[in-house]
């Protein structure tokens, strides 16, 4: 009974729970009879006009609660957790696993590797579905969690055990393909390998899973993530301007193939392809509606789309002289310098300063603005003319906390380095009044 209990975190005022006499602390046993494993029963479950609710109260007395209401009406209980229980953890090895490169001694959360389907469905999270069964497959199409973002890499049933380190990883096709029948949308990911997954079993992966759209709706290419805490590990090779370009050229002619047949490109490459093949990134237009902007693919179209838009209608004036800096990672420094020498031309009054923060902490491989820590910021720009507010960005942040991945707050940077910080959310919007000190 123990591992079963459904805990109350609390009950909305004025609701059915609420009037129904459910406490904070109480927990859900079963709803018509059925156990509550997670939150897609609980919502699957409630559903209906009529529930009978075994509910465990705090006193240890067991009430059975008649509740009538409108279908698909919230009772309006919340609970500890978003899924309920615990996520699932992952059963993979996968020989380019970036947690795996993570040094010791940074917080215990880090180093959870997930891959629940729900955390796809709530959060965008990519899963294997190396740890489901067809029941489990069986249980989304139920539940209508559609889409489900997918870490596929390669559609060779043999190279997927390698690369997964699974012997349940070769059934990736059977399965994508149940879902789409259920009526599951799918994105899909491949995590390029240098000399692995890439050449012609690129051109299987994009084909097979390419042939399967609209269920399948995008597949991202992105490439490996590298840090310089390989020891152990299989060796991989970091991709470089001449490999980057390889992809470009491969890819582009898959998506142009595409969408020729299906007026969509499906495929989509990631930015730090573009960046490390020194090649321009895609008008907007090319990522149609950036289906996997979540992966890195399209960030850098869509902020220079939005910053364009804001300034095309801004109308306003400086009231006074103002000098900002801003600090961002390796592979995104140009593109930053870029927009703030168009904004620097348009108000005179204004001085940016751009700083290329080398990631130290996880080493030079490791480019993007996301990955950089607080201790990395600190010693890189102490001593430098950061102006009034440095600015950095909001992904750099443990999601709804301002904790970088080192455990340096914002205040400790703030104190290192004697300068407000200010968070720019990840929109063109919100870089342009940032810079500008100015609620747009």
């Amino acid at each position: 009974m123990k591992d079963q209990l459904i805990p109350v975190k609390s009950t909305l005022p004025g609701s059915i729970a609420k009037e129904a006499g459910i406490e904070a602390g109480d927990a859900i046993l079963s709803i018509n009879g059925e156990k509550v494993r997670d939150i897609f029963d609980y919502r699957f479950l409630i559903t209906d006009e009529n529930l009978l609710l075994e509910v465990l109260k705090q006193s240890g007395e067991i009430w059975e609660i008649e509740i009538e209401k409108e279908e698909y009406e919230d009772l309006g209980i919340e609970f500890e957790s978003l899924m309920i229980d615990e996520a699932k953890s992952c059963r993979n090895k996968c020989v380019f696993c970036f947690i795996d490169q993570l040094p010791e001694g940074m917080r215990d959360t880090l180093y959870f590797k997930d891959d629940d389907s729900r955390l796809s469905f709530f959060m965008g999270n990519y899963v294997t579905l190396t740890n489901m069964s067809f029941e489990d497959i069986d249980r989304i199409i139920k539940y209508r969690m559609s889409p489900i973002n997918i870490s596929v890499h390669t559609t060779n049933p043999d190279l997927r055990v390698f690369m997964l380190k699974n012997k349940n990883a070769h059934d990736i096709m059977e399965k994508i393909q149940k879902l789409i029948e259920g009526g599951i949308e799918v994105n899909c990911q491949i995590v390029l390998c240098l000399g692995i997954n890439d050449g012609e079993e690129l051109d299987r992966s994009i084909r097979e899973l390419g042939s399967l759209y609209p269920g399948v709706n995008s597949i991202s290419v992105v490439p490996v993530g590298i840090t310089k805490y390989r020891e152990g590990l299989s060796y991989l090779k970091p991709y470089d301007s001449d490999s980057s370009a390889r992809v470009i050229k491969q890819v582009e002619e898959w998506q142009n193939s595409f969408l020729k047949k299906y007026g969509s490109r499906i495929t989509y490459i990631a930015d730090e392809f573009y960046i490390m093949a020194g090649e321009e990134i895609p008008e907007y237009e090319a990522y149609e509606d950036f289906p996997q902007i979540e992966n890195g693919v399209g960030l850098i179209a869509q902020l220079k789309k939005e910053f364009s838009e804001c300034l095309q209608d801004l109308d306003y004036k400086l009231p006074q002289p103002r000098f900002v800096s801003i600090a961002t990672g390796v592979s995104s420094y140009l593109y930053i310098r870029q927009l703030a020498e168009i904004l620097e031309n348009k108000y005179k009054q204004l001085k940016i300063n751009i700083y290329k923060i080398e990631n130290r902490f996880f080493g030079e491989n490791v480019t993007v603005t996301g990955l950089l820590t607080g201790k990395d910021i600190c010693e890189q720009l102490e001593g430098s003319e950061l102006g009034s507010e440095l600015l950095i960005s909001r992904s750099m942040l443990r999601s709804g906390e301002q904790v970088l991945l080192d455990d340096y707050t914002v205040g400790d940077l703030e104190e290192k380095l004697n300068v407000r910080i200010s968070i720019v959310e990840n929109n063109g919007k919100d870089f342009v009044g940032k810079i500008l000190g100015k609620v747009l």
